[in-house]
């Protein structure tokens, strides 16, 4: 985790769209294609993106929206629901929300390598514990705010 500091920054709404159309696109050079010529679909979830903020933001900081589709990148601030749509949006999971005062937590039926791709997004503050099955099959993991 030692490149965190180099990693681009997005907001969680940014993220959140780059997932979505990611999924639409089929490859990173595809998706990098469809923003630059603004060949956007429109979106028919029930988040009801709007993709023309991913062309601005490309259009604005064309490197930073470069990098973030082909090396990744790490959201500068989570909420719980944030995490939980992104857990929706970018691997096609229903996490469920654990809402009790003091235990606030995401919890999500992921593969090893889902929670990889998840904890190098998110922001700083956030934990991920759990883990798969001995198999390699999902295991149950719990997203939730560092304690102090």
């Amino acid at each position: 985790m030692g490149d965190v500091q180099n990693k681009v920054k997005l907001s969680q709404w940014d993220a959140l769209l780059l997932e979505s159309l990611r999924s639409l696109s089929g490859s990173d050079e595809e998706l990098l294609r469809r923003v630059g010529e603004k060949d956007l679909p429109a979106d028919e979830s029930e988040y009801g993106f709007d993709y023309g903020q991913l062309s601005a933001l490309a259009d604005e900081q064309p490197e930073l929206f470069r990098q973030a589709v082909l090396e990744g990148y790490q959201i500068k601030y989570n909420t719980i629901r944030g995490i939980r749509t992104w857990i929706a949006v970018a691997l096609g999971i229903e996490a469920k929300l654990e809402l009790a005062e003091g235990q606030e937590a995401v919890e999500a039926e992921l593969t090893e390598a889902e929670s990889i791709r998840l904890q190098k997004v998110l922001s700083y503050g956030w934990e991920i514990t759990g883990g798969s099955a001995s198999d390699g099959s999902a295991g149950t993991y719990l997203i939730k705010p560092i304690q102090r």
